[in-house]
């Protein structure tokens, strides 16, 4: 990537996990804690058993909203366009009922 906040086109573009479309500096460091350090890693990843590393110490849950932006980041990774997290909201939501 050429400027410091470009977001990757395309999965093979992206080199850190901050280059993927929806992942800033303080979802990388989520990742990064829940033992996700890569973007072959988000390929990989299951979105909802990161999610549940996420939680606090008291058992409390991140907001949901950031399963759907793992969800958009795994999509990307494995070839999906680039789209705003809040198209896998329905997803989550039938995620989270099941």
């Amino acid at each position: 990537m050429s400027a410091k906040n470009a977001k990757a086109g395309a999965a093979s573009q992206a080199r850190r996990l901050e280059d993927i479309p929806n992942i800033g500096p303080a979802m990388a460091a989520d990742l990064r804690g829940a033992g996700i350090h890569t973007p072959d890693d988000v390929r990989r990843m299951d979105p909802w058993k990161v999610y549940e590393r996420l939680r606090t110490p008291m058992g409390k849950r991140h907001d949901p909203c950031v399963l759907d932006v793992f969800l958009a980041a795994r999509d990307f990774m494995n070839g999906g366009k680039v789209q705003p997290w809040w198209n896998f909201t329905t997803e989550r939501k039938c995620l989270m009922l099941s």
